[in-house]
């Protein structure tokens, strides 16, 4: 190794790429960067800041999965000796439309997430692509809808799907997570495509590709993580969807957040068993979360280095 290589205090070869994380310069031998050496005090900071946000997303899971475990005296008074038992998950796993809530659930959230995907492609298409002076505003006035309460639009949903025959029907609820999520799909998707380079669809176009070929076999391939991101995210959100599950459907077609709000009476609370159903319903997603997380990540960082 030359001396021009050797690896010195707090210097290391890299590539312009490393700038945005160290003070880099040229040199005979290619790029060096000066790695920063971060104070004590502020590493103990960070370290601080990162556990303690960690408690907070995971306290209420943990408590939530020792109140299952307890019996329904122990969950309503705490002072009580906890012993560990499964009698709560068996009464709920017992019950008989258990399996129909969960088939409800899995309907929903897959066919809410493509149909999302379906109309929000080719929007964001049209506006990475093909933008006028008025994407950006119709890209705001899109998500402006987000800022909406659900309740604000309860009412004249409700009349609609009536009208139309979509309540307590898979499908309403289908059509409702797909316009609620939309604005966001779209965002997401829009944000990816731009990270794409026009020469390149440009290219395709020279080769005789029509609009479905460019987006289908050049765009597409080229924003994979991305738009496997975005599903994910659009699934998780379809997923934990209460609100409208419970307003628009009854048992026949509700998910299993319905499901879960069945352990609540006018006598009161079962916490112990509301607790069991809410662990069993979070349980899936939690775990395909973990196992696509590396996925997500890679999507949700896509274009952030070129």
């Amino acid at each position: 190794m030359s001396a021009a290589l050797r690896p010195a205090a707090w210097w290391r070869s890299c590539s312009p790429t490393s700038w945005r994380s160290s003070s880099c310069a040229p040199s005979r031998a290619g790029w060096r960067c000066r790695m920063v050496k971060q104070s004590l005090p502020k590493r103990i900071g960070i370290a601080v800041l990162g556990w303690g946000a960690a408690f907070v997303l995971f306290f209420p899971l943990l408590w939530m999965l020792l109140t299952s475990l307890k019996s329904e005296p122990e969950a309503v008074n705490p002072s009580l000796t906890f012993t560990p038992t499964l009698q709560s998950y068996g009464e709920v796993l017992a019950r008989a439309d258990y399996l129909s809530f969960a088939l409800n659930s899995v309907i929903i959230s897959v066919g809410g997430t493509v149909l999302a995907l379906a109309l929000a492609i080719p929007a964001a298409y049209v506006m990475a692509f093909h933008p006028t002076k008025r994407t950006r505003s119709t890209l705001l006035w899109m998500l402006s809808t987000k800022m909406l309460p659900s309740v604000g639009v309860l009412v004249p949903i409700y009349l609609l799907f009536r009208t139309l025959g979509l309540l307590d029907t898979r499908f309403g609820l289908i059509v409702v997570y797909t316009l609620m999520n939309l604005p966001i799909v779209v965002w997401m998707l829009f944000t990816f495509f731009k990270e794409v380079p026009h020469d390149i669809l440009e290219a395709g176009r020279m080769d005789g590709a029509r609009t479905g070929a460019e987006v289908w076999h050049l765009l597409l391939p080229l924003t994979l993580p991305g738009v496997a991101s975005t599903g994910l995210l659009s699934l998780i959100l379809c997923w934990n969807e209460a609100f409208w599950s419970l307003n628009l459907t009854s048992s026949a077609a509700a998910p299993l957040t319905a499901f879960i709000a069945s352990f609540s009476s006018p006598q009161g609370l079962f916490f112990a068993k509301l607790s069991a159903a809410s662990t069993v319903a979070v349980a899936p997603i939690l775990v395909f979360g973990w196992l696509s997380q590396r996925q997500l990540v890679r999507g949700l960082t896509f274009g952030a280095v070129k």
